[in-house]
């Protein structure tokens, strides 16, 4: 069970460890290791990798479970041409869902981890408060971009500060209610909560396979992908380091218990700022579910797809998915 009290007092976020960087076109990609709230987390940055009083609007990826923010990489860089690299596009994973450097531990301190339960859904929520707290200047104007459970991290994190300078809150693919209900979470939910200890043995031993074999063997997982985006390959084989996929199943149990009643209130509260996009055949979130926010909210920006895009669209087409939240989002970043 996790603990509900803020983790404002706990030693949140501590310096850049490692970082290593890319580029591809005219656009900068860098990743970093750090620790928040005692557990590791990545960033991933495209763009400058601090901001200062010049960078007005920031837009911030909340990825959804698992929270490897490497797979949305195609997403961002087209995000971040777009509006021709003026606007720095971060993405922060979930805490402890990544493959840290063998130069750091998963977690910092075991007692700020079992204090605040950062690994569970209520601590991730405070995790990405913190790491606003400390990385972004409170002036900074956010576009938040949420992806599935994302999504619902970002309603909480609306409703906990409401004084955060949100401009637009995308909200792609939405797992914000009823989530054991769904297809997807009645399958998973007795696993998740029930039998997610079976699955840490395998995983274990998938770990020690040497990295050739681990991609041979994601790569074999993905065949059936037409259109398979290549650099979704290397965050699925960080996936395998184990702890990153025990901590990304233990995040699924809780939030098969704990996300069930939609938030009308922080929706009604901030409605102008919220784009929902619904997927047409999302097994995590039914068409009902749109049909049901539409009736609730008929004069929200709410969407159904029309393109056959999967919940997980980072496979194959974070760009086309990046070309619409661009096009949404261009009459609020002209004014």
């Amino acid at each position: 069970m996790f603990h509900h009290q803020p983790l404002t007092n706990l030693f949140c976020c501590v310096g850049w460890v490692m970082e290593s960087a890319g580029t591809e076109g005219n656009s900068l990609s860098r990743t970093d290791f750090i620790y928040c709230c005692g557990a590791v987390t990545e960033v991933l940055r495209f763009g400058p990798a601090h901001l200062n009083h010049e960078h007005k609007v920031l837009f911030l990826v909340i990825p959804g479970n698992p929270g490897i923010v490497g797979f949305y990489k195609t997403f961002m860089q087209a995000l971040h041409a777009s509006f021709g690299f003026r606007h720095p596009v971060w993405a922060v994973s979930h805490a402890g869902h990544c493959d840290p450097p063998v130069s750091m531990d998963m977690v910092e301190d075991a007692s700020f981890i079992e204090e605040g339960d950062i690994f569970g859904i209520n601590g991730q929520i405070e995790h990405k408060l913190a790491f606003l707290r400390k990385h972004v200047p409170k002036e900074t104007r956010l576009v938040l971009l949420g992806h599935s459970i994302g999504c619902y991290i970002i309603l909480d994190m609306m409703k906990r500060n409401p004084e955060l300078q949100v401009l637009k809150a995308v909200m792609l693919f939405p797992t914000i209610e009823r989530m054991a209900q769904t297809p997807q979470g009645r399958i998973l939910t007795p696993a998740l909560c029930h039998m997610r200890y079976l699955a840490y043995l395998p995983l274990f031993l998938l770990s020690l396979l040497p990295e050739r074999l681990k991609t041979a063997l994601v790569k074999l997982a993905f065949s059936r992908i037409q259109s398979l985006d290549s650099t979704v390959v290397a965050p699925t084989v960080d996936l395998l380091s184990g702890d990153c996929a025990a901590n990304a199943m233990y995040m699924g149990g809780q939030e098969m218990k704990g996300v069930l009643e939609r938030d009308n209130l922080t929706i009604k509260n901030n409605l102008k700022k919220l784009v929902f996009y619904y997927g047409a055949a999302d097994h995590w979130c039914p068409v009902q579910y749109y049909h049901d926010i539409k009736k609730d909210f008929p004069s929200g920006d709410i969407r159904l797809c029309r393109n056959g895009f999967r919940h997980a669209f980072v496979l194959d087409t974070g760009k086309d998915v990046a070309g619409m939240v661009i096009e949404w989002l261009s009459n609020d970043l002209r004014s």
